[in-house]
């Protein structure tokens, strides 16, 4: 009869000890190595960033052809009336300053076709050499109007109105620095350049306009 008792306590205790170093040693092993794999989902995320970026450059680029668009209509609305330059010169030196002042208006984008340049004096060369060739040609070329035209001021009520207008008060009777400068005005659709001397000029155009 004791004997019985005493086997199954030894069978017990056996198998106790036993067990546990077994569990110990499972234990330390790295059942975690999944756990790095999470991190890869912030790696797509890395490239969404940077592509919404290069479509803000877009919308700037596409907004700037819009920009000159209304400013071109503004510029004409508000130049209702003709700006008026005045370039001081002698009688003598006005048909050179006349024509320097030509040469930039050509250099700074204006067109050939757009200007008018009137004579208080002698003719420009130019009007001179064409006007040999008879007045139909002359005049020709003033329709055309793909080039700088020059007129003497006594004709100058037959040319037709351009952007811009250049008035060399290069000599001449008073009367007809008198009549060209206020016609000079009335053709001129943007600016007016008068080179020639300013006290006779102001006084026309103050008592003209």
């Amino acid at each position: 009869m004791p004997l019985l008792p005493e086997e199954p306590q030894i069978h017990e205790s056996a198998q106790g000890p036993r067990v546990t170093p077994a569990n110990g040693r499972t234990a330390p092993t790295p059942r975690p190595v999944p756990g790095p794999r999470p991190a890869a989902p912030p790696r797509p995320g890395r490239p969404g960033p940077p592509r919404p970026a290069p479509p803000v450059q877009r919308t700037p680029r596409d907004a700037a052809p819009a920009k000159p668009g209304p400013s071109a209509p503004a510029a004409p609305a508000a130049s209702a009336t003709p700006q008026i330059q005045l370039i001081p010169a002698s009688a003598e030196g006005a048909l050179d300053a006349a024509e320097e002042a030509l040469d930039l208006l050509l250099e700074s984008g204006r067109a050939p076709g757009e200007v008018l340049v009137v004579t208080t004096g002698a003719q420009h060369p130019w009007a001179e050499h064409e006007l040999s060739f008879g007045e139909a040609a002359y005049w020709a070329q003033h329709d055309a109007g793909d080039d700088v035209f020059y007129a003497d001021a006594t004709a100058a009520s037959r040319a037709a109105s351009r952007p811009v207008v250049v008035v060399a008060v290069n000599g001449g009777p008073d009367s007809a620095a008198a009549a060209a400068l206020p016609l000079a005005l009335s053709r001129a659709g943007a600016l007016l350049i008068v080179c020639g001397d300013p006290q006779q000029i102001n006084a026309v155009l103050g008592a003209g306009v």
